[in-house]
């Protein structure tokens, strides 16, 4: 008698969906921004744009309507979100700067000093670091060791 192969498992693919998690200071918050992004080089009333992560920050209108810019992160690895960020407010820029993509709980802090007000990542990298880790870099402040080599850490 020929042996049957055994009966194979049916497995179901969950597709993903794009959701992601806000964190700022606090830690997860609910993201509270519903007017959408414009790409750059958008109509001069937009109020956030989605920046690449090889935009020129010299190049970028900053109007008395933009309110919001996001840099986004390809890569943990990919630093240039940071530049772009410190570049854009040395220029001036007071609204919302959200970080979005491949960052890590151990970049919050860098981020933070970096000029951005808020980190966009996806569910998945929520759910390795949560909370906790990036509260934990949420002072940000405190761990600035040129400060406490210059003496003017808090």
């Amino acid at each position: 008698m020929a042996r049957q192969p055994p009966a194979r498992r049916r497995v179901q693919t969950i597709r993903k969906t794009d959701m992601t998690q806000l964190i700022n200071d606090t830690g997860f918050v609910t993201d509270d921004w519903t007017h959408g992004f414009c790409a750059a080089g958008a109509a001069n009333d937009c109020r956030a744009l989605d920046l690449a992560p090889d935009a020129d920050p010299q190049t970028i209108d900053l109007n008395t309507t933009l309110e919001m810019i996001r840099i986004d992160f390809p890569s943990s690895a990919d630093g240039r979100g940071f530049t772009i960020a410190r570049a854009l407010r040395l220029r001036g820029f007071t609204g919302r700067l959200r970080a979005r993509g491949h960052i890590l709980a151990d970049q919050y802090a860098m981020a933070r000093r970096a000029g951005f007000d808020e980190v966009e990542v996806n569910d998945d990298v929520a759910a390795r670091q949560p909370a906790a880790q990036w509260q934990y870099r949420a002072d940000w402040k405190a761990h600035d060791y040129q400060s406490r080599l210059r003496g003017t850490a808090s």
